[in-house]
């Protein structure tokens, strides 16, 4: 294969993906935004108690929709990779993984899995760090192109 000489070398494992730049920006922004809506419902004056934890209630469920979004990782070991999206978590052997896709235009990474089916992972997205997901997403091909073709007894 004349593209294998093109292919980068495939990270140490254990390696994690995820969209840094994104995560900490939510992450930050939830952060910043309950303690701003928690000192706001201790300033004011007019407030019941009540009223004073509804807003730090509601504060903290804001930020938690944003921790949530902040939570998509794909994670490689010798094993297998462990795909961590919104709300569910799925692992995956190498030899499950036929393709790792990331076409232009594509909101995150798919995984072309072994069953017929297409594993989104959101893990890796070019959203912010456009070059970090297409490095990411060559990475993780390059492992399971290397891992899945039966160089391990799976």
């Amino acid at each position: 294969m004349a593209e294998s000489a093109e292919q980068p070398a495939p990270p140490a494992l254990p390696v994690t993906f995820r969209p840094t730049r994104t995560r900490v920006v939510l992450l930050s922004v939830g952060l910043a935004m309950f303690v701003t809506i928690t000192a706001i419902a201790f300033l004011l004056e007019n407030l019941s108690p009540g009223e004073r934890v509804s807003f730090v209630f509601t504060a903290a469920l804001m930020t938690s929709v944003l921790v949530l979004l902040s939570r998509p990782k794909v994670v490689a070991d010798e094993d297998g990779v462990t795909v961590v999206n919104l709300t569910t978590t799925r692992r995956l052997e190498w030899a499950q993984i036929l393709r790792v896709n990331l076409r232009p235009g594509d909101p995150w990474v798919f995984l072309d899995l072994n069953d017929g089916t297409s594993l989104p992972a959101l893990g890796i997205q070019p959203g912010v760090a456009k070059q970090q997901a297409i490095g990411d997403a060559r990475a993780l091909r390059a492992l399971a192109e290397t891992r899945g073709t039966g160089q391990h007894d799976h």
